[in-house]
């Protein structure tokens, strides 16, 4: 009994019969005593049920006068694990319910302590509902506080929680998007659309990777981590990165300042022990600096110079002292690096460089920041060999051991002279050889591939950084984990799955700048030797194509679409469903490519698969559009004919539409010569088929052609009507009665056969007359029916 009424009190609500008066009054006190904490443990657990499925249905203010309250209560019910797991798995709609505000000020906390239930069961279901919830929240919020959240999730110790968690993992990183960003926005009807130039670059908004609005801007702030979530490393190559300074709101770009001018700046910043570290360099920015609001964009003291990497990382020991014996071998520093002509550019020895380089073999392969410092020591390398060499030239004589050292007290100083004369990887090698200490062991060993990338001219290049600012790293990093085997072992089966389906949402928030933040992944998951991973990536290629836009369509997505055309029919169903929704983004050139392998899709793997079919002949009707009518004519009517011959009856009609709308295509673009030619293939492989059906499909398509005046009634009577009309003569009625639907229901319906100074007008009426005198009952019945 109480089952039925609770359904019906849901069904009541949903069609809004009950006068809001009522709800307050009536339902809402209801409720609110059954749930209790005096109350039957029974009655508790469906009150709770009931709020939690009530709540969209009510109005906000209702929801958080009467109902927020006692559902916070209920979130925190020791008693009954039953009553907490219905409060986290409808955490999501009560969060949508009660809006931005009230889910920041009393609902995230709650969220916090069910994510650490004791239960596993309740962890999953906060899992679960990750994605709404973050919906709700403001991005600073997003970022600060659910990212880190997020990530003990991942890694809980049960393993369906970690299941759970990687499974809302993309859907997470989605709700990151930002259209002002990204270029992109979903319609009201859902489509992904591309932003308007108006919009996207008018002079009211930000340019291209800046924000929007102030709450967007504030939301890629950078964030203080908690001490359980590491974050990975964060140098950033950025060679054109502007300049960025740091101000209370966040990092901002100055885009009239290129890195020259930040180098100039350098030696008006106060020497002192850590002034060194402080240094803006192109290493250490990230790729793009966003402004936040009344930030200033030029810095007027160290505290304003902003460094990525530095914010992030633990503080580095003060090592000046070493430092000092490293750099202080130059007697006088105006003398050294601001303008003497006895010693090399390059102000940290190409020696010591390669003593760090070597060093850092070791720890190369596991640590991002590493990696990332070998690249600029590299770099620093090759810009400090190639000054000697310079040096040498003109200067013969003259060695930076030659000159005495410097005094300490004028060490600091002439760490910001020497690098306001030197080049950005030099200053980079500099602050590396610094954190690095004086107690790293020097052995001498060298790699093979680090030897490698000391003699590439373009390290930058060929290892890109795969961070970006959008979202926070580790979950990013935890998403593309996604693809390893090793996840497949330790959480589900089905990851790799997972990570396909939710792929373009991530790529939509990071935006096709970032792209290549996922394109090994996308590349590795097209490659899955699961056919349902590869299945579902067919299935969102063309909505993928749409956010990364026509180059890099070009590029990345065109080679794994011509494998999709050759996978199992499982996966090219994928393909075929939004062939032309692929097909119409790419550049003509490129779209006239797929016209010879359009026939493949005929071809299946099971002849009994003719849905397959079916679908292509749906696909090419869209397809027209996109090829000039000779394409048309030579490469798609024979596909066309050879479907509308197919032993599937629905394969078969939905084709005669196809041979209707290519008549269209001919007649519509003035190519009356090609519209001739295809009529007549129809009149031999149709009017005189030997088999019955297909001269039904021949009147089917004619009565197809009258109705939607695709082809010119002067055309029709000449080169269609004649042979239409002799087929009432034809030994099978269901021929002829497909004829009478035509004539009669279509044909002299027509003002051009209703007038009646029309010559052909008695030759239709009389072959009327006479299917309404047939012998057999259909034919006769349809040839009397009126309209």
């Amino acid at each position: 009994v109480r089952k039925s009424s609770q359904e019906v009190l849901l069904i009541l609500l949903e069609q809004d019969l009950i006068f809001q008066h009522d709800i307050e009054n009536k339902v809402c006190p209801l409720l609110l005593h059954l749930s209790a904490a005096d109350s039957n443990d029974e009655y508790k657990a469906e009150a709770v049920n009931i709020i939690c499925k009530m709540a969209p249905m009510l109005s906000k203010s209702t929801v958080v006068r009467l109902l927020l309250p006692r559902f916070c209560e209920l979130c925190g019910d020791r008693k009954l694990f039953q009553v907490r797991k219905v409060c986290a798995t409808n955490f999501g709609d009560i969060c949508c319910a009660v809006g931005q505000e009230a889910t920041e000020k009393f609902l995230i906390p709650k969220f916090f302590e069910l994510c650490s239930d004791n239960v596993w069961g309740m962890r999953k279901a906060c899992a679960e509902c990750f994605m709404a919830v973050s919906y709700t929240t403001s991005p600073e919020v997003r970022r600060a506080r659910l990212s880190p959240l997020f990530i003990r999730l991942i890694s809980d110790p049960c393993r369906w929680v970690r299941q759970a968690a990687f499974q809302s993992l993309g859907p997470f990183i989605s709700t990151f998007a930002n259209p002002s960003r990204a270029g992109l926005y979903i319609r009201e009807d859902g489509i992904l659309s591309i932003r308007p130039p108006a919009q996207a670059r008018g002079s009211s908004s930000p340019p291209p990777g800046s924000c929007a609005d102030t709450s967007s801007a504030c939301s890629r702030k950078p964030v203080q981590r908690e001490p359980d979530v590491p974050l990975e490393g964060t140098f950033l190559e950025t060679s054109h990165s502007p300049h960025v300074s740091r101000s209370p709101n966040g990092p901002t770009e100055d885009p009239t300042e290129g890195c020259a001018v930040a180098v100039d700046r350098l030696p008006r910043l106060s020497p002192g022990p850590s002034a060194f570290s402080k240094l803006p360099d192109l290493s250490d920015r990230p790729a793009n600096s966003h402004p936040g609001p009344g930030s200033s964009a030029c810095p007027g003291s160290p505290e304003d110079v902003f460094s990525n990497l530095l914010y992030w990382q633990t503080p580095l020991p003060d090592i000046s002292k070493d430092l000092e014996l490293l750099l202080g071998k130059a007697g006088q520093q105006e003398d050294i690096c601001c303008g003497s002509k006895t010693v090399p550019s390059s102000c940290v020895p190409s020696s010591e460089i390669r003593k760090v380089l070597d060093s850092l073999q070791e720890d190369m392969m596991n640590d991002p920041d590493i990696q990332a410092q070998v690249q600029v020591l590299s770099a620093a390398l090759r810009a400090a060999q190639l000054d000697s060499e310079n040096a040498s030239e003109s200067q013969p004589t003259g060695d930076l051991n030659e000159v005495p050292a410097a005094d300490p007290p004028s060490a600091s100083g002439n760490q910001i002279a020497l690098s306001a004369s030197s080049s950005p990887d030099t200053l980079a090698a500099a602050r590396i050889l610094q954190s690095t200490g004086p107690d790293k062991d020097h052995d001498g060993t060298s790699d093979p591939l680090q030897a490698e990338r000391r003699h590439n001219p373009t390290p930058h290049e060929e290892n890109k950084s795969k961070l970006q600012d959008i979202i926070p790293q580790p979950l990013l990093d935890q998403y593309v984990s996604m693809t390893d085997p090793a996840r497949a072992q330790t959480v589900d089966t089905d990851i790799a799955k997972h990570c396909a389906y939710s792929l373009p949402g991530v790529a939509l928030a990071l935006g096709r700048q970032n792209w290549h933040c996922l394109k090994d992944t996308y590349e590795t998951l097209a490659s899955d030797v699961q056919w349902k991973v590869r299945r579902t990536l067919a299935f969102s290629i063309h909505e993928l194509a749409v956010i990364l836009g026509d180059q890099l369509t070009a590029a990345d997505l065109v080679p794994i679409f011509n494998g999709f055309l050759k996978d199992l029919d499982e996966v090219r169903i994928g393909v075929l469903k939004h062939l032309y929704d692929f097909l119409k983004l790419l550049h003509a050139d490129k779209r006239r490519e797929y016209l010879y392998q359009l026939q493949e899709f005929v071809v299946t793997d099971n002849n009994r698969n003719w849905r397959f079919r079916y679908e292509l002949a749906e696909q090419l009707i869209l397809i027209l559009e996109l090829y000039n009518p000779q394409d048309v004519y030579d490469y798609l009517t024979h596909i066309a004919l050879k479907l509308c011959a197919d032993k599937v009856s629905e394969v078969r009609w939905i084709s005669f539409r196809l041979a209707v709308a290519i008549l269209h295509k001919f007649y519509s673009h003035s190519q009356s010569a090609l519209g001739l030619n295809f009529i007549n293939e129809l009149i031999v492989r149709f009017r005189h088929c030997p088999k019955w059906v297909g001269r039904q499909a021949f009147a089917f398509i004619c009565q197809a052609a009258v109705s939607e005046e695709c082809v010119p009634v002067d055309q029709f009577v000449e080169h269609l009507l004649p042979s239409l009309l002799s087929l009432a003569s034809d030994p099978v009625p269901n021929v002829r009665v497909l004829l009478a639907k035509a004539l009669k229901q279509t044909l002299l319906e027509k003002a051009y056969f209703r007038n009646v100074g029309n010559p052909h007008l008695k030759v239709v009426e009389e072959t009327v007359l006479a299917l309404q005198s047939d012998r057999d009952q259909d034919v006769s019945f349809f040839a009397t029916l009126e309209p």
